[in-house]
């Protein structure tokens, strides 16, 4: 992530990272709760093919993460041209998911990991997405409808959950020149991808159901994390 801006982490690597910080024991669970997102209304596109779940919280450097009350998801137009400049107020993150030990260990990590780049933030606001993009028989599911971008954030964290009956879904990273700078594509549960949103752009192809008689779907976790005393971007 240092000499780029990204990494791509498999997920053997990664379920030893976030072993070092916490309990995982309960992640059947946690990633069965991704069958019961709300439909993001405010696509566009009028697409319907998007579900997710958002919470925001708090933290220091050292400590407890501290859920905050219920809030939108706001980006600028500088940073969301389709779905910027207006708050978002998308359904909570459940209270069990939210307490989730599976859930605060991803967190507990992506703390550790963007504190050590990041040692003069004192305190940290963190933006949590559960995502399900959905492949039709007749459409694609589009992960980034906006394209590539930058999300406005310091920090990104992206962590596979599931991908059922599709294909593609790559991700790809640019430096912001537009020059690509490498692509990869998550495929395995707790594979991840961390980026550092001020050095570059990302976007992710559509995905495409296999089989299209079956449910097709990629579930993930977005993580962003910014430090509490910049703008809102």
């Amino acid at each position: 992530m240092d000499a780029q801006g990204f990494a791509f982490i498999r997920a053997v690597e990664m379920r030893e990272l976030l072993d070092e910080v916490g309990a995982i024991d309960d992640w059947k669970a946690f990633a069965e709760s991704w069958n019961d997102l709300a439909v993001d209304t405010y696509m566009a596109d009028q697409g319907r093919y998007r579900r997710r779940r958002y919470a925001v919280y708090s933290a220091a450097k050292q400590g407890a993460i501290e859920r905050c009350a219920h809030q939108p998801h706001y980006q600028s137009l500088d940073y969301n041209p389709l779905h910027g400049g207006i708050e978002r107020w998308f359904e909570p993150i459940s209270e069990a998911v939210g307490r989730a030990d599976s859930l605060r260990t991803v967190l507990r990590f992506a703390r550790r990991c963007f504190a050590q780049r990041a040692e003069a933030v004192a305190n940290w606001h963190i933006e949590v997405h559960q995502f399900r993009i959905e492949a039709g028989p007749d459409h694609p599911g589009q992960p980034t409808p906006e394209g590539k971008h930058r999300d406005g954030v310091d920090f990104v964290l992206v962590l596979m959950i599931n991908r059922h009956n599709i294909a593609s879904g790559t991700t790809a990273i640019h430096a912001l020149d537009g020059s690509e700078l490498g692509a990869f594509t998550l495929t395995e549960p707790f594979d991840a991808a961390l980026v550092d949103d001020h050095r570059v752009y990302h976007a992710v192809t559509p995905v495409e159901a296999v089989d299209a008689t079956q449910p097709s779907y990629r579930d993930v976790l977005v993580v962003t994390f910014r430090a509490e005393d910049n703008a809102q971007r």
